[in-house]
């Protein structure tokens, strides 16, 4: 079995300038999740991806089996990340000359995931015969069928309407978020044209406190706190 795991790390962030590297509880970000990825024992190789000659530079100084320059056109802010994810499989599959099985993406901005959230996600679609594809999440604290809404011509309206008006939260149906944090692929899902979410992906629920993703500031702030 030939397991992939990517760390993609994007320079030039907006919410948060430098993130991938903030000190956290004397740590660099980045560095919980490629321990994380080392300590779980399941990787063949462990690559990272990046536009930047900084980053590439800084994680040279780690054990990382490859270190992948992306293009340009591969770092755009409107540049899907699934691209990312093969660009490094293919150019990951002529360095080591291996053909993989599953492919990781375990975002670096997510450093509360345990190591077993990722053992166990990745036992979970390797026992799985129908899934392609996995993704994490955690209940939604919000729910389209109950609290959130929209403004459309404008009229405001729940969400997703059912037959029947929904007058308590725990009536709704229950919805998830996907949190950011792992992302498995079977290789012929990945390099199909299917989307992320299919009618064969599968889910691995994680607590919401293991589930914070830096995008911003005040994000920062709690994963600091938590960390602590």
């Amino acid at each position: 079995m030939k397991v992939l795991c990517l760390l993609a790390m994007r320079g030039g962030s907006k919410g948060v300038k430098h993130k991938n590297f903030i000190n956290l509880n004397n740590k660099p970000l980045f560095l919980y999740t490629l321990e994380q990825a080392k300590k779980s024992n399941l990787f063949t190789h462990i690559v990272v991806s990046s536009d930047s000659n900084q980053i590439l530079k800084k994680i040279s100084k780690y054990d990382v089996d490859l270190l992948i320059k992306r293009n340009k056109n591969l770092a755009l802010d409107n540049s899907p990340k699934i691209n990312v994810i093969k660009d490094a499989l293919k150019k990951s599959e002529k360095y080591f000359e291996i053909t993989y099985d599953y492919i990781f993406d375990l975002d670096v901005t997510s450093p509360l995931r345990k190591i077993t959230d990722i053992q166990k996600a990745f036992k979970k679609i390797k026992y799985s015969t129908n899934a392609l594809n996995l993704v994490s999440v955690c209940k939604a604290d919000k729910n389209p069928y109950f609290n959130m809404i929209e403004k459309n011509k404008g009229k405001v309206n729940i969400s997703k309407k059912l037959n029947n008006n929904i007058h308590y939260r725990q009536k709704a149906p229950q919805v998830y978020e996907m949190n950011a944090s792992i992302y498995i692929w079977r290789r012929k899902a990945l390099l199909s044209k299917i989307k992320l979410i299919n009618n064969r992906t599968i889910v691995y629920i994680m607590p919401r406190s293991r589930s914070m993703d830096i995008d911003d500031s005040f994000d920062l702030k709690l994963v600091r706190f938590l960390i602590k």
